[in-house]
């Protein structure tokens, strides 16, 4: 089949799935007003957050470490999702004065963060998980209105590099169909860099060709699977860049694993050329630290973390 008829066909299928569950959406959609909550300041630095480990618990967190917003990683509530929930989380939201910026899930199924199994375990391109991780995602967005949530993320995976590849253009329509979703919902859906070089990601941008499609700068990512300086990968993708993620890292040495990920300010991220190009771009969204260690060696490390960022924006925006 012509690649222009693949796609008109499997758009015809998309948009008549969607519809079926619409009806079930937009019911359940109304039950709640979204939740209320501060205007944020410009690159405000926030704090990514598993609610599902304990919701008052990391929503306290977040407020108690003087931050004004976070980041939900939703993966614990998939399949879970309910008004009661919703309401729950909302709730907490309101009562500690945080933003939640952006929900992301990642499965379901099995993930693999390397590059041996990585590339057909992760993200849409693999087609044995694709289907549940769409609906995943059009649940999480659903979900997230509720809660006055502007944005949902997730990792697309491996986008081949080649365009001719089959799972390319099949990944292109899967993107496309959950950014048509979030649409819906009033939502951008954000790519979350990693796995594929900048140039790949701006190229599947350019094909899915949706105004709310963009992306969501892991500045450590890109280092940690040796695609890309994150501080050139925003000459190519810095016009599309609605969340970032702060964190560190090293390069790959072992060609089977990832590199290193490692506390802010010890790694090869230059935050300072990252965040003037982005302030130059026009970029006020929130700086969300995901710092990847456990425990009370976690909250010392954020703490040294959220210091080190703001320093950096607070000379940028008074400069």
């Amino acid at each position: 089949m012509h690649r222009r008829e693949f796609l008109g066909a499997a758009l015809m299928q998309a948009g008549a799935l969607a519809a079926a569950h619409s009806a079930t959406r937009h019911r359940f959609a109304n039950l709640f007003p979204p939740a209320t909550a501060e205007t944020l300041k410009p690159m405000a630095v926030g704090l990514l957050i598993k609610p599902a480990e304990g919701p008052e618990a990391t929503i306290s967190r977040v407020k108690n470490m003087g931050f004004t917003n976070c980041f939900f990683s939703l993966d614990g509530y998939i399949g879970k999702y309910t008004p009661a929930l919703a309401q729950e989380l909302g709730g907490l939201l309101q009562k500690y004065g945080v933003t939640a910026t952006t929900a992301e899930v990642v499965g379901p199924g099995r993930l693999v963060w390397d590059f041996e199994d990585g590339p057909s375990t992760i993200g849409l391109v693999p087609r044995e998980t694709r289907a549940a991780r769409i609906d995943a995602l059009k649940q999480t967005s659903d979900f997230a209105k509720l809660l006055g949530i502007p944005q949902i993320q997730t990792h697309c995976g491996f986008i081949p590099e080649n365009p001719r590849d089959p799972l390319y253009d099949e990944t292109v329509l899967a993107i496309q169909e959950v950014a048509k979703h979030c649409a819906t919902n009033g939502q951008r859906f954000l790519m979350e860099t990693g796995q594929e070089t900048p140039t790949t990601m701006a190229r599947a941008i350019k094909d899915v060709n949706q105004p709310n499609l963009g992306v969501g700068l892991d500045t450590a990512n890109l280092i940690l699977y040796g695609k890309a300086n994150p501080v050139d990968a925003v000459d190519i993708i810095g016009p599309h860049v609605h969340a970032i993620h702060a964190k560190d890292g090293k390069w790959p040495t072992d060609p089977m694993k990832l590199g290193q990920e490692v506390l802010i300010g010890k790694g090869l991220v230059d935050f300072q050329q990252v965040f003037t190009k982005l302030h130059k771009l026009g970029y006020t969204g929130a700086v969300t630290i995901e710092r990847e260690t456990e425990g009370p060696q976690q909250i010392e490390d954020v703490k040294q973390e959220k210091i080190y960022l703001e320093r950096i924006i607070s000379n940028l925006q008074n400069g």
